[in-house]
């Protein structure tokens, strides 16, 4: 069997980022499965790479978190496209895996099938265009509709359909009712990432001892309401906690900006990690902070912080609603604050902040719920099982 994957941003352990597609190909290829990837690089020419058994095209494409909406709809044109012209190479394959987002994807998964006869599953990990349309970035009314229209359109063509959360799932069952639709959650690495003491010269390098910290690792984007956590921050600002902020993206300098004006000096901001680097900032960390702005569409999504987080055993802090709000609450490993109500992060946060018996409760049941329902075994098993059954 011979498998290709579509993703835009296919990461490894060494360049960082989110791993997801990098385990879903691992998975197939560390089952015998021939598996071949497209995805994009910010440097110049094409090249082809074998990363552990998985088959790596990447084309010479630009992307960042930080480029305005005509540059990114720009790369994700180009990138269709490109497949389009790469596809030829992969016409003898059983399967395509596409992987959103962009939506824009499931174009070049398409084609492949009308040209070559290859069926396309197509996975869905936020709701497109619906998220964008919410956010505010696409306001056009004819390109909303055509947007809905082309999203219906993947959908209606895919042999089956792999959902991130439940939630998803039933977005996607009112728009194209019968369709298969498979819910594989993101993984969280409970090989690599484990619960560990903190190591003193992690926490001098971060500037935190004798701290509880909260860590935000992750997107600088409109979508992650990242000002949120600079208001908790200045709610405590008398108490001997930190935040980290980890990455980056297109908010990243209205954010310094903005510490550095309240004079939020709990606050340090990290450059993007590698896996390594991710998990030294988790080394550190008390309670990862997993944020987004409260709007319906992102209450369905699945963050790939909060997966590293729950296996790396850490308490969670959310501050939206939805199914991942109802999961920490019900597993009893962190806590929901209101987002418009900073004092309500204080008032909340005491107990673990000046009880560390309890503190270790919800980290335990943090790394309890990682093994019991999203490690990357069991999950990988799932995602291979769609291709052989």
């Amino acid at each position: 069997m011979k498998v290709l994957i579509l993703h835009q941003y296919f990461n490894t352990p060494k360049t960082g980022g989110p791993l997801r597609s990098y385990y879903l190909a691992r998975a197939l290829a560390d089952r015998g499965i021939t598996t071949a990837v497209i995805t994009t690089h910010n440097g110049t020419g094409f090249r082809k790479e074998s990363v552990e058994g998985i088959e790596v095209h990447y084309l010479p494409i630009p992307y960042s978190n930080n480029f305005g909406s005509f540059k990114r709809v720009s790369s994700f044109l180009k990138f269709v496209f490109s497949i389009v012209k790469a596809a030829a190479k992969f016409r003898d394959y059983d399967s395509c895996y596409a992987i959103s987002t962009p939506l824009t994807i499931g174009l070049a998964a398409i084609w492949i099938k009308w040209r070559y006869k290859i069926p396309y599953i197509f996975e869905v990990g936020d709701l497109w265009p619906e998220a964008p349309i919410q956010v505010g970035i696409v306001k056009n009314p004819l390109l909303k509709r055509i947007l809905y229209q082309l999203e219906r359109s993947i959908y209606k063509r895919a042999k089956l359909i792999v959902a991130l959360s439940d939630s998803i799932r039933k977005a996607i069952a009112e728009k194209v009712p019968g369709k298969q639709i498979e819910v594989i959650p993101n993984m969280s690495d409970t090989d690599y990432y484990y619960p560990s003491d903190k190591t003193p010269s992690l926490e001098e390098k971060f500037g935190v001892q004798n701290k509880f910290v909260l860590s935000y690792i992750g997107t600088f984007g409109l979508a992650n309401g990242l000002e949120q956590i600079l208001a908790c921050a200045q709610a405590v600002k008398n108490e001997p906690i930190h935040f980290i902020l980890c990455g980056e993206g297109a908010r990243h300098e209205d954010l310094l900006a903005y510490a550095k004006h309240q004079q939020l000096n709990n606050v340090s901001f990290v450059s993007m990690q590698d896996r390594n680097g991710v998990n030294e900032v988790l080394n550190v960390t008390d309670a990862a902070f997993i944020s987004y702005q409260p709007l319906p569409v992102l209450e369905t999504g699945s963050p790939n912080k909060y997966f590293d987080a729950l296996a790396a055993g850490k308490m969670i802090v959310v501050n939206f609603g939805g199914w991942i709000k109802n999961e920490v609450e019900e597993a009893g490993c962190g806590i929901y604050i209101n987002p418009t109500a900073p004092d309500d992060f204080l008032n909340k946060i005491r107990l673990a902040l000046h009880d560390q018996k309890e503190l270790k409760k919800m980290q335990q049941a943090s790394r309890n719920l990682a093994e019991r329902r999203y490690s990357r075994r069991q999950l990988s098993g799932r995602f291979v099982k769609i291709f052989i059954d």
